[in-house]
């Protein structure tokens, strides 16, 4: 069975403020047990983490080996304060207090750096992100910071000029990585970054009454065509389902993402071979 590449511990696919309220006053590893008790049951042996600010992903790798689950995280994200992240980590306003947010997560174990440089999809919109996306030179800066610290950098991007920007400043793997544009999936086809596309969100959306349908299928065709181009391409992706997101649960997220591959790159008799080929590579990576 393929791994889960990009997960969130803390989420539970239904209610986010609930699920973190559950840790506010320390973490509950009732949770932390019934997620990697979902993984197990489907076979599921690697799980790459977002992270999150409140130390579950911290308590979910010291649980995972009894799962017999490789477990990686980078304890919590890192976005610069006034943008999009504090959802999954700490902020910061220098590069001073950056550099000090990695050695945080070196100090308390932390496998990779995951950084956040613009925000997420508008779902009432077809094309838009929120917030904006951070400078080419200060995230050249951040990426250089944490590999010269050892460590591999994940970054949640949207957006084909914020994309384009990851990639150049040396990035190890896009998260999401929607509204690519050819320019972007060519540079990407040209780095050794893996794209984690993520894309089994919208349509899990899709009939749910919280957003428009027809919005979401725009974005859902989009992303398909993408996937299509990035594949063409040659670029190296692999499985993850942002696992805790809304209507995205664990283990049956990344069941839900290899179907959705399936169903984008059908007739492609390589697929499940790049696809472990992807996810080999985020296991030597991060």
């Amino acid at each position: 069975m393929f791994g889960e590449c990009h997960a969130h511990i803390i989420m539970d696919a239904v209610n986010y403020k609930h699920a973190v309220n559950r840790h506010q006053t320390g973490v509950d590893e009732s949770v932390i047990h019934a997620h990697f008790s979902a993984y197990k049951k489907l076979g599921i042996r690697f799980v790459r983490d977002g992270g999150d600010s409140l130390g579950v992903s911290r308590r979910a790798r010291e649980i995972a080996p009894s799962y017999g689950i490789d477990y990686r995280t980078p304890i919590f994200a890192i976005h610069k304060n006034g943008h999009y992240g504090g959802i999954v980590g700490r902020g910061f306003d220098t590069l001073p207090e950056y550099t000090a947010l990695v050695r945080e997560v070196k100090k308390q174990g932390g496998d990779f750096i995951k950084i956040m440089t613009t925000g997420i999809m508008d779902f009432d919109t077809d094309g838009h992100i929120t917030g904006d996306a951070l400078p080419y030179a200060l995230v050249k800066e951040m990426v250089h910071i944490a590999h010269e610290e050892g460590f591999a950098v994940m970054t949640h991007t949207n957006g084909a000029g914020p994309v384009y920007d990851a990639l150049l400043a040396g990035v190890d793997s896009v998260e999401h990585g929607n509204y690519m544009d050819d320019e972007c999936i060519l540079a990407f086809s040209q780095s050794e970054a893996v794209w984690v596309p993520t894309v089994t969100v919208v349509p899990n959306l899709i009939g749910c009454g919280r957003f428009t349908d027809t919005v979401l299928e725009s974005i859902w065709q989009g992303a398909g065509d993408n996937i299509r181009k990035a594949w063409k391409a040659g670029v190296t992706m692999a499985l993850g389902s942002d696992a805790g997101a809304y209507l995205v649960p664990h283990g049956q997220g990344l069941l839900d993402e290899l179907g959705r591959f399936k169903s984008i790159l059908s007739g492609e008799r390589d697929l499940e071979q790049r696809l472990e080929l992807g996810e080999r590579k985020i296991k030597e990576k991060f």
